[in-house]
């Protein structure tokens, strides 16, 4: 899975990554900072299975912390994408393309709307932030729509004329943005395109095709940056408002990159999605630095209820993609041959079964399956049951 990162200039992407993956990035209030994308890992927080049994894990990848599981996630942080950003405008091809792979996308918005379309500084609340997530749709369907109209006559004149599925032929087309075949054929009927003779479509039914599978294959949620300033509280409202479609979540990104930087220095106990922190000790620390605190207690934790940063990731991941957190586990023994409890937590597509999670462990386990255990209802299931959030399953396998 990878989580794509992306808005206009200057919005708070890179403070974004940065306060997610703690990785060293440049960060500055002029456009373009970031050129080359950042790849980082971040993590997702969920229950951890280990207060169901009464034990303490010992997590091989992530870490848990008072029984929330946190399990890493790819993040891809991409340049700053302007208007014109599928003719190439400030590289904007380039920077599209390094968003293929992305599975969801979070839409970082400057909701303080002290930056215009281009990423350049302007008086605080001088700029319509709702335009920004207009603006960002286009560009992502005028891209889809050129990889598309691109090839399409020729391809389309090919595929009626070798009688290929109309659906196979157009998902393998968009193979790399994460399409499938059943996704397509769905499209296909809910727009009521001809699903055997593409020469038919029209111009206006392939863009709005390429739009619906842009929907599909990179669903995106909204993160209002900067929700702590005057101006942005009233555009989070604003925006929520302009699109109920989505979810839009109250974010600060500056004060959750302050926060994990505090609690690495021991000044303040912390972790992300936390909705307050305990001081530790603030000897080192300014009087500037303790009223920073101060105001990111009074402004953003109490009135938000968090950062709102991890709860970005949390609805990415577990929201928009419903993904599952599923444990490896046996009825007689959690722990791995080095004495690791619930060592691991893979995260599953919705509907996966106990056979997929099989194939997920190792492709031998897989390959050999006979059944599998619900270790937390010591109940024997089949290939075919359907995985629950959560879950700790025990594969029983010839291999």
């Amino acid at each position: 899975m990878l989580v794509g990162i992306v808005g206009k200039p200057s919005c708070g992407k890179s403070t974004f990554f940065k306060s997610v993956t703690m990785a060293d990035v440049a960060i500055a209030s002029y456009p373009f900072t970031t050129i080359k994308p950042n790849r980082g890992i971040g993590h997702v927080k969920l229950k951890c299975a280990d207060r169901f049994f009464s034990v303490q894990c010992n997590p091989r990848e992530g870490y848990c912390i008072d029984g929330e599981r946190y399990v890493p996630v790819e993040l891809l942080d991409v340049a700053g994408l302007v208007p014109g950003a599928h003719t190439g405008k400030g590289l904007g091809n380039q920077f599209l393309d390094d968003l293929r792979q992305a599975h969801v996308l979070i839409h970082i918005v400057d909701a303080s709307g002290s930056t215009n379309e281009n990423g350049e500084p302007v008086p605080e609340g001088s700029h319509d932030p709702a335009k920004d997530v207009l603006f960002l749709e286009q560009e992502l369907d005028l891209w889809y729509g050129a990889i598309l109209k691109k090839p399409w006559e020729k391809f389309a004149r090919q595929a009626y004329a070798e009688r290929q599925k109309v659906s196979f032929a157009i998902a393998k087309q968009f193979s790399g943005l994460n399409a499938n075949e059943k996704m397509v054929a769905d499209i296909i009927e809910k727009q009521g395109l001809d699903p055997e003779n593409p020469t038919k479509w029209t111009e206006g039914q392939i863009s709005g095709f390429a739009t619906e599978l842009r929907k599909r294959t990179k669903p995106m949620i909204i993160a209002a940056n900067k929700a702590d300033t005057a101006a942005g509280a009233a555009n989070y409202e604003r925006l929520k408002q302009a699109y109920p479609n989505y979810t839009v979540i109250p974010c600060s990104a500056g004060a959750e990159l302050a926060l994990k930087e505090a609690a690495k220095k021991g000044v303040i106990k912390y972790s992300a999605g936390d909705s307050d922190f305990a001081s530790l000790d603030e000897s080192g620390i300014t009087g500037q630095q303790k009223a920073g605190l101060r105001f990111i207690r009074q402004s953003v934790l109490q009135k938000f209820g968090s950062t709102g940063v991890q709860e970005c990731l949390n609805k990415a991941v577990f929201g928009l993609l419903s993904y599952l957190a599923v444990f490896p586990g046996g009825i007689n023994k959690l722990a791995d041959q080095y004495g690791r409890v619930l060592p691991d937590c893979f995260l599953m597509p919705p509907n996966s079964t106990a056979l997929d999670f099989a194939y997920k462990v190792h492709s031998d386990i897989g390959k050999g399956f006979i059944r599998a255990i619900d270790v937390k209802t010591r109940m024997t299931v089949g290939k075919e049951h359907l995985l629950k959030n959560g879950d700790v399953v025990e594969i029983i396998s010839s291999k």
